[in-house]
Formats: structure tokens, C-alpha cells, sequence
């Protein structure tokens, strides 16, 4: 099955009840179009004991996936779905194709049309404890970072973002828009650069999710790499 998969209204029927799923908006996608496709979809569902609803009766395991994920949705809510897709797919025995991705379904408000972002190599990872992901070892202070520089290795830094999307990094907290001056002052210590890993409150909307995921991804810099991980907390 080859075709371009257009979501053009958000309107799907599921057991002959129409439900609504309303996508995450982001701007000026890397990814526009994606071709031999099948569609999963995580409602909002408030009839549901969690109040989700996760619909992947037309899942094929040999397509890219594209997952709909209702942009309501907070990310304890959303994650377990969205692993339980990854599980079926990566532990799938019998016809496996393994060049199919998969992606998160956005509505790209800066071409009025759908753009996707690619999750295929995410890992999200649970229940931790997040007052243990700093030590006095990673700390991005400046001595911390000049004695990697001088071993000509990245320090691995945890970026911890907090339900009212402040950003974490060390003993300093900063908005979400200096995001990009703060990791060049990391680099501009430490020249060789920088690894992050990140750490989402699960109270964060799945809106909020894409739109720092989309900040992050748009970081145009060989010295900054983001790891496969991801934190949930």
C-alpha cells in the first residue's frame, strides 16, 4: 500500500461514533510527507478510565506508523500507549520490515497541511526518581565542564523540564526561549560539546511535548547531540 496519508479534517469514526482528535500544531516540519503508511489514534476520551482511547485496528507492522495523538493529552496519559505501539513493532517476528518508522502526526501551522516528527529510535523510560539525576559530578559548572574539554569528551547534560515549562539545568532554572543561549554557553566552555538528556514532567501536554521536541530538534549544531532516552517523571 503506497499513498500519501492527508489527514486533512481531524474528524475519525471509530465503532460508528464520531470522535475528534485534535493534533499537536507545530511549525515548518523537517518531514511533510511519508508514503506507504498506516494510522494508530490515541483519543481524548473522557468516558475512559484514564481518558484515553487508543484506536490501531488498521495498523500493518510492514508500514511506517503514523501515531495520532490528541494534543490534549498530558504524557502520563499518552506514554504508555505510545510504547505499547513501539513494543508491537520492535518485538514483531514475522514479517518485519526494518527500514518502517514511525511518527507522531502534527498539524504544521506554517503550511496548512500535516508535518510529522519521526520517534522510531525514541525510548521513553518511567518512574524514576527525579531528584537523583543531578550529582556533583554533572553539574555543568565551569570546572566541571573544562575538565571534560581537557579529557576531549562531552558532558552529558540532564535538561529537566517542570510542568510550568521551565527549563532545568543544573542549579539554574530559565524559560523555554533562552533555551538556545544557555546550551551555547555550555559549549563555549566546553569546545569538544555537550550530550542532553531529557526529562519531561508527565503533567506536560502532549502540545507541550512537541513544541519543546521541535525546538529541540531544530538546534543546528555539531556540538550538541541529544540522547535516544527519554525521561518521564
Amino acid at each position: 500500500m503506497r499513498i500519501i496519508y492527508l489527514l486533512i479534517i481531524l474528524c475519525c469514526f471509530s465503532c460508528n461514533n464520531e470522535r475528534v482528535l485534535l493534533l499537536p500544531e507545530i511549525e515548518n516540519a523537517e518531514i511533510t510527507e511519508v508514503l506507504d503508511v498506516s494510522p494508530a489514534y490515541i483519543f481524548y476520551d473522557e468516558t475512559q478510565p484514564d481518558s484515553t482511547l487508543l484506536n490501531r485496528k488498521n495498523l500493518i507492522i510492514t508500514t511506517n506508523w503514523l501515531v495520532n495523538v490528541d494534543k490534549r493529552l498530558t504524557l502520563k496519559q499518552a506514554i504508555p500507549h505510545i510504547k505499547f505501539l513501539q513494543d508491537k513493532k520492535r518485538n514483531a517476528e514475522m514479517h518485519k520490515n526494518e527500514a518502517a518508522r514511525n511518527y507522531f502526526s502534527c498539524n504544521d501551522t506554517s503550511i496548512g497541511n500535516l508535518g510529522f516528527m519521526d520517534f522510531t529510535d525514541i525510548y521513553y523510560k518511567e518512574e524514576l526518581k527525579i531528584d537523583s539525576v543531578y550529582n556533583e559530578r554533572n553539574i555543568p559548572t565551569k570546572e566541571n565542564l573544562m575538565n571534560m574539554a581537557g579529557f576531549h569528551a562531552r558532558n552529558t547534560i540532564p535538561i529537566i523540564i517542570r510542568e510550568d515549562l521551565k527549563f532545568q539545568i543544573g542549579n539554574e532554572y530559565f524559560n523555554f526561549d533562552n533555551l538556545n543561549s544557555k546550551l551555547k554557553s555550555l559549549t563555549d566552555v566546553n569546545f569538544i560539546g555537550v550530550h542532553l538528556e531529557l526529562y519531561f514532567s508527565r503533567n506536560l501536554s502532549f502540545q507541550d511535548y512537541i513544541t519543546i521536541k521541535r525546538k529541540i530538534n531544530s538546534i543546528d549544531s555539531d556540538l550538541i547531540s541529544v540522547d535516544f532516552n527519554e525521561y518521564i517523571f
